[in-house]
């Protein structure tokens, strides 16, 4: 669908990684305030003027934090719900709506959309990098379809690698301990003058999880095999430039009553940007995405995606900033059907065609701005859907801005909605789809205050309160209860506050603390006779907590703590709990650094989520990393 904008935005300071140069101690809370961010607006914005629930998790977060995982390092958002459900599964939302298949979140990677149409979701096993590479994630917290479309009704997860030539010389990283085995490798060079390019191959095994009721292996192991390219190339004026990456990948994932998931994958983006003389920019991308994913006794599909964006961005009237594009999203989904699961029909071709415009009218220079903007999709299933945004921004100061919000997002319908025929074996279907299926509707109110109280000091508060109408049930069939149909009879409010904070009372060392409170109410209508109050389709923890102290020791060495504390789920019911993960490492800016990693210390399992199945559990584990690094690094 949409994508990540300018690519100059990606040279900008937005990360504290080694490979970047930079270092924890080089930048204060004000700049990190003043990082940019391309989600909230589609252009590059310092993060402490968005006016959206914003949160910029950067290359150094990632490496400071132990992180071995994408899912993992979400965890690191205020607001966001992070839970392993199974050796391949993750739940990943953002207020609310945690599900083993979340599906009110888009998650962009350089650009190229990694939700699936088939299920709305994101498959986790499959999306992977060298984390190494990652510039900053952009977490937007809250609806923004006016810019990103359907689907992105709770929040957009956008992850920004680094340009070609920020990862210049060779890297070698190696994660070796009980939960993980994995080596990553790449080289960056150049290729000729302005431009440059870098190769990669990363292999990785994680060990299964074990059975909560008897700590028996649950043999779901992931093992997975990934390689890539990029190369980014600009003119001499700085005004051009073209970006060409790829991946392709294989893996697959054990299960313990049945052969291995099997997956794989490859893709491939190009992207143009032109800056004009007059401050108008314009750009293009294309790209091609082919995934195929067999998980016997359910379903195989093989998909093939082909994405077209352009957009542009010119001066207007004066104080105005209107930013327009449109795109088209060509997808082919072909199933294999197998003694539970079909598809009827088994193969669906289907386009979604898009057109958006914003504009960031400034009221009073510099302190008072409100943007209007809305994105019309016209896909497969109900038409037309209009997706508006109105936000105001006030900024009284330099260190400080209110902001409020109200917008329109939708989840379109998928192929598990209206296609899906379930027969658990039986000659009978016993769940289906429905072909009359809705978009699912929220309408979210938010505000948000943002304070940098001094050089040593910054914070930011969100509340929200989204009503959604149209949510999906499960219906049973009068007068025996089968079939059961996928229907939208359920309509729900949800409210929440989010507060984190952020201190360095000295250079060398940072703390951030997040709090995140969620209220929900949901209810059925038009008759319903679901009965599973509404439990398939959220089971969050109301409290959310999290502490993080990263400090800089003496001789290049560091030490590090993320404590995490998340509450209870109802039903099914999952006691809460708090885990610490603790690091400490050498070489800080040498050729080598080595970092001994130990995660989950505070029990030795714990469960996170549960769904149909015997529930499984995380084990505690220590873990080393070693990174090498030669010439340019």
């Amino acid at each position: 669908m949409s994508f990540a904008i300018a690519a100059q935005a990606q040279e900008q300071v937005a990360s504290t990684s080694n490979d970047s140069g930079q270092t924890l101690r080089q930048l204060s809370l004000e700049e990190l305030g003043r990082i940019d961010v391309t989600s909230a607006s589609r252009h590059a914005e310092p993060v402490g003027e968005a006016a959206a629930a914003v949160t910029v998790i950067t290359a150094d977060d990632i490496r400071r934090a132990g992180i071995t995982t994408l899912p993992d390092a979400l965890r690191l958002v205020t607001g966001m719900d992070v839970a392993r459900v199974n050796g391949q599964t993750w739940g990943v939302s953002a207020r609310g709506f945690l599900t083993a298949a979340g599906n009110k979140l888009v998650v962009l990677i350089d650009g190229r959309n990694v939700y699936t149409p088939l299920f709305s979701g994101t498959f986790w096993d499959q999306q992977d990098l060298i984390l190494t590479d990652i510039d900053r994630i952009e977490v937007i917290r809250g609806p923004a379809g006016a810019l990103w479309g359907a689907n992105a009704v709770n929040g957009v997860i956008n992850v920004i690698t680094k340009s070609a030539s920020e990862t210049q010389g060779a890297m070698v990283h190696v994660d070796a301990g009980s939960p993980i085995g994995q080596i990553e490798a790449r080289y960056g060079g150049s290729a000729g003058a302005n431009a440059d390019y870098r190769i990669y191959g990363k292999a990785r095994y994680l060990r299964p999880l074990e059975f909560a009721a008897n700590g028996a292996s649950a043999l779901d192991e992931v093992q997975s095999q990934q390689a890539g390219f990029r190369y980014d190339r600009d003119d001499t004026s700085k005004r051009n430039s073209f970006t060409l990456q790829g991946d392709a990948y294989r893996g697959n994932g054990g299960l313990a009553d049945r052969p291995d998931i099997d997956i794989a994958g490859a893709n491939v983006l190009a992207r143009i940007v032109h800056t004009q003389a007059s401050g108008g920019q314009w750009q293009a991308q294309l790209y091609y995405d082919g995934t195929y994913r067999r998980v016997p006794r359910q379903y195989a599909e093989h998909r093939d995606t082909g994405n077209v964006d352009l957009q542009y961005r010119f001066p207007a009237i004066p104080n105005n900033d209107i930013t327009a594009g449109g795109g088209v999203d060509f997808s082919r989904s072909a199933t294999a059907a197998t003694e539970n699961f079909f598809f009827d029909p088994q193969t669906r071709t289907s386009a979604l065609w898009n057109g958006f415009v914003q504009d960031d009218l400034s009221l009073v220079p510099n302190v008072v701005d409100v943007i209007l903007g809305a994105k019309a999709e016209h896909n497969v299933y109900t038409g037309v859907e209009f997706q508006p945004t109105a936000r105001l921004r006030w900024r009284p100061t330099t260190t400080r801005t209110f902001w409020a919000a109200i917008s329109r997002a939708v989840r379109m319908p998928t192929r598990f909605d209206e296609d899906l025929r379930f027969t658990a074996g039986s000659p009978a279907v016993v769940l289906r789809g429905d072909p009359a299926f809705e978009s699912e509707n929220v309408v979210s109110t938010e505000v948000g205050y943002r304070r940098t109280a001094a050089r040593f000091f910054s914070y930011d508060l969100t509340a929200f309160l989204n009503n959604y109408s149209d949510l999906r049930t499960l219906e049973p069939t009068p007068p025996i209860g089968i079939p059961i149909v996928l229907r939208n009879n359920m309509e729900g409010r949800t409210a929440g506050l989010e507060a984190t904070a952020e201190f360095a009372p000295i250079p060398d060392w940072r703390l951030h603390a997040g709090y995140s409170l969620l209220s929900e109410r949901f209810r059925f209508v038009n008759g319903s006779r679901d009965t599973t109050q509404g439990t398939n389709e959220h089971n969050d923890p109301r409290h959310q907590f999290s502490f993080r102290s990263f400090v800089d020791l003496p001789r290049e060495t560091e030490f590090d703590a993320v404590l995490r504390a998340v509450g209870a789920l109802t039903n099914p019911a999952v006691p809460g709990y708090a885990e610490l993960t603790l690091r400490f490492a050498w070489g800080r800016n040498g050729p080598v650094e080595l970092a001994i990693v130990g995660d989950n210390l505070l029990h030795d399992r714990h469960q996170e989520f549960q769904i149909g199945g015997p529930a499984e559990s995380i084990q505690r584990s220590v873990f080393a990393q070693v990174t090498w690094r030669l010439a340019g690094q």
